[in-house]
């Protein structure tokens, strides 16, 4: 990694490897449309974001669109070990997304999504898109869209923490089994949720 970012406008860019967030709504859709049993729209449901946690959360869509913006300029390090090493990080993280959204559309409405990538995390989704991230980082080389990567994680954790509390509210003690058994992130133990 160079301490001194470079830009410059090319074909072979990071942008390639961000297509996925400004397309992942439409992806859903398409998926939902071939496999799903129901409105993702509907299944997907409101947050009830405190002041707070809506400021924190329009913060990271800002990160998000700046990061997408910088990933134009940003050169892949096509032929280098950063490259070979990041590509397969984000390709494993791209598929895992993926899964994730599969198993949100085949989830009938009004039922928490607890199958298939849901049984590991409570939260796979926004665990496999901050691996994404990770992968973009490392294929570009760049410190700078590592630092988007890790704020954008941040701000993720405390994000969901909104979305189980919508997640109880809604589905009651059902979730809060789900919760007790299933970790929120992958390869970090559960909490005690009572």
């Amino acid at each position: 990694m160079s301490l001194t970012p470079v830009f410059e406008i090319g074909l072979w860019n990071a942008w390639i490897l961000m297509l996925y967030l400004p397309l992942h709504p439409l992806i859903m859709i398409v998926v939902d449309k071939l496999v799903g049993v129901g409105n993702i729209n509907k299944k997907m449901g409101d947050v009830p974001f405190t002041r707070t946690e809506k400021k924190m959360f329009n913060s990271t869509v800002i990160l998000m669109l700046l990061a997408c913006i910088y990933s134009i300029f940003l050169p892949l390090k096509l032929g280098t070990l950063w490259f070979y090493t990041g590509l397969p990080i984000y390709l494993i993280g791209l598929l895992m997304f993926i899964f994730a959204i599969v198993n949100i559309t085949t989830t009938p409405e009004g039922k928490p999504f607890t199958k298939g990538t849901y049984r590991y995390s409570r939260h796979p989704m926004t665990f496999w898109g901050s691996i994404m991230y990770l992968g973009v980082s490392i294929a570009s080389a760049s410190w700078v869209f590592l630092l988007f990567s890790v704020l954008v994680a941040i701000l993720f954790h405390y994000l969901v923490i909104a979305e189980e509390r919508g997640c109880l509210e809604y589905y009651g003690g059902f979730y809060r089994e789900y919760m007790n058994r299933t970790p929120r992130w992958i390869g970090i133990p559960k909490s005690g949720v009572k």
